[in-house]
């Protein structure tokens, strides 16, 4: 699914100011722990359980147009649109 894929590059280094080559900036493995301390994924080996848990425990959440984001404009003959997106884990 192209959601968790994105979610998970976001996670590992994906950056909005640099074109993505995906250089993940992992060099082991990460813990991931809820609350209760139950362990949900201990390394990127498994990124299967990675990729699901990101899916399942994050929403997307726009930011405000106060900045005029979301916004279509018009830059050298070319229409764009200023896109912010924050991505939060839900508790």
């Amino acid at each position: 699914m192209i959601m968790k894929k994105f979610l998970t590059d976001y996670a590992l280094g994906m950056r909005a100011a640099e074109v993505w080559k995906r250089d993940y900036q992992a060099t082991g493995g990460y813990l991931i722990v809820k609350d209760d301390g139950e362990l949900i994924c201990y390394h990127f080996y498994f990124a299967k359980n990675f990729e699901d848990y990101l899916f399942n425990n994050t929403k997307l959440e726009t930011a405000s147009e106060r900045n005029g984001f979301g916004k279509i404009y018009s830059e050298n003959g070319q229409q764009k649109i200023k896109l912010n997106l924050q991505i939060r884990f839900i508790k």
